[in-house]
């Protein structure tokens, strides 16, 4: 019999467009967490500020090459991928992708060069993480072109709300135009203080509010995630029993059972 075909990896994107909302925490530690899953997790910064690949202990100065190279077509995504820590590999960011969306837009499809470059490597992994940068421009929209699913973090504050609305409204465009297979898997609540009643309040209305699945259990605000990349490692890894950790572990098995 010939051999069985792999299955090509569940691309999801972590996109917002409002910074400070814990999205590349986010990425790094759903990351480990499919990691400690036995899943082969394949993670790519789409922010220029590099921040994911800061985190995961590897100098955005010091990368010979990066996911910068790979959109402009100077080098194939297989290329630049590298090891990083917790189990996870890593197509890490470099202040050069500034200037990428400057040379995508004069480029025909422009939206489907991620979706592109990540086809020839789709079935070496099981999942593929993208950390979107803070706008809706080229990147997110390569992001969301390529992405089976969308999760949305979002602190658990009134102002957090801002931008979700219009982020959805680019998902519906998405959707219509160029990637009908994209899906909201939810909203992913960060930041939370249980003790607040406001937060508490937001908790609740949020799902009701954009008619959206909200991922549980929301994820606690702790010094904990201040502190890994200092280290370059996830909480996971820094702070394995800590309440962080532990959501984001059961946050994963959530995610596995919406897919």
């Amino acid at each position: 019999m010939p051999p069985r075909k792999r299955a090509s990896a569940t691309i999801i994107a972590l996109a917002n467009q409002k910074g400070g909302v814990a999205k590349t925490t986010s990425v790094a530690s759903l990351g480990a967490a499919f990691a400690e899953l036995g899943k082969r997790v394949l993670l790519v910064d789409l922010d220029p500020q590099a921040c994911l690949t800061f985190s995961l202990g590897i100098d955005p100065e010091s990368v010979e090459a990066s996911i910068h190279d790979v959109l402009i077509g100077a080098r194939a995504l297989n290329e630049v991928v590298v090891s990083a820590v917790d189990g996870v590999d890593l197509v890490p960011s470099s202040i050069e992708l500034a200037g990428t969306e400057a040379v995508l837009l004069g480029r025909p499809g422009r939206e489907y060069v991620l979706q592109e470059a990540l086809a020839k490597a789709a079935t070496a992994y099981d999942l593929i993480l993208l950390d979107c940068s803070p706008s809706l421009g080229v990147l997110t929209l390569n992001a969301l072109t390529a992405a089976r699913g969308l999760i949305i973090p979002m602190p658990c504050e009134m102002l957090g709300h801002r931008g979700v609305g219009q982020l959805l409204d680019t998902v519906r465009d998405v959707k219509r135009i160029l990637n009908k297979k994209l899906t909201v898997i939810g909203v992913l609540p960060t930041m939370f203080d249980s003790r607040s009643a406001h937060q508490q309040d937001v908790l609740a209305d949020v799902g009701e509010r954009y008619g959206l699945t909200v991922l549980s259990p929301p994820i606690p605000r702790t010094v904990r995630f201040a502190e890994a990349p200092a280290v370059g490692r996830s909480i996971l890894a820094t702070a394995r029993s800590s309440k962080g950790a532990q959501a984001y572990r059961a946050v994963a098995q959530d995610v596995l059972a919406r897919l």
